[in-house]
């Protein structure tokens, strides 16, 4: 590119690289989604077509950025982790976070149809901000990862409950103060004496939220001669429902920490 005397405004530029050697977490989160999912007529509390859209969308981002090794969504949200050793554009948070937020934001609009159905156009843009955030050791991955999930059972607990009452007629507001003050136990016993419902028996997806992560599968990639199948390794981002606060997740994949 050829140089002028008004390329010093360069300088202005800030240096965002972010320290080597942490682990680099990219969160997504939805801007006014409570507003876009009325508008759009998400099942409440959880829209299973929804949540897969955000899981299709999170396997493209990895698809697009090999260097992450887990995501994690729950609702509106996803946590995208890069490998500590990571050196994609340098580093550059601006760069990570810009390009993780288009990525997903463009493939939320493209696979909208396929996810939702022709019977629920999109009707507005779905917004997502981003943050890039450094741990600098497993442990602090493992707890930021498990805050989430975390994070996932206390909302989930209190959406099925507060929607129940409503749909069972209670108003908004009435809903709410009849959970005011609640603990796990009680809203446990409101779900299980009033709508029959134990809560451990909801879908492990809505309890524990969506986690990605690189799983080897066979696939057919053409056929001999003779007709039999020729069959070769192949990474896909899969989708799991798991407990990731215990030990046992990372002990099944110790490829993850390394």
């Amino acid at each position: 590119m050829a140089k002028s005397r008004f390329e010093y405004v360069k300088e202005f530029e800030t240096d965002d690289k972010l320290l080597p050697g942490c682990w680099i977490v990219v969160r997504l989160d939805g801007k006014a989604f409570t507003k876009f999912s009325e508008a759009h007529r998400f099942e409440k509390p959880n829209d299973v077509r929804a949540l897969a859209l955000m899981d299709m969308c999170a396997q493209e981002v990895m698809h697009e950025f090999s260097d992450i090794v887990l995501a994690f969504g729950e609702s509106d949200e996803y946590s995208f982790v890069f490998k500590r050793s990571t050196q994609l554009y340098e580093r550059r948070a601006s760069k990570l976070v810009s390009l993780v937020a288009s990525c997903f934001t463009g493939n939320y609009v493209r696979l909208w149809t396929s996810a939702m159905g022709p019977d629920h156009p999109l009707q507005s843009t779905p917004l997502f901000d981003g943050r890039a955030v450094l741990y600098p050791s497993d442990r602090h991955l493992r707890h930021y990862l498990s805050w989430r999930q975390a994070d996932t059972h206390v909302n989930n607990q209190y959406n099925t409950c507060y929607w129940k009452l409503v749909q069972s007629g209670r108003t908004r507001q009435e809903a709410q103060q009849d959970l005011q003050g609640t603990v796990t136990q009680q809203k446990n016993e409101l779900l299980y004496s009033k709508f029959g419902l134990n809560y451990s028996d909801l879908p492990a997806q809505f309890r524990k939220g969506s986690i990605v992560v690189w799983q080897e599968q066979q696939r057919v990639v053409k056929q001999r001669g003779d007709g039999s199948d020729v069959v070769r390794a192949w990474r896909e981002p899969t989708v799991l429902h798991e407990d990731l606060i215990g030990d046992a997740f990372w002990r099944a994949r110790p490829q993850l920490l390394q």
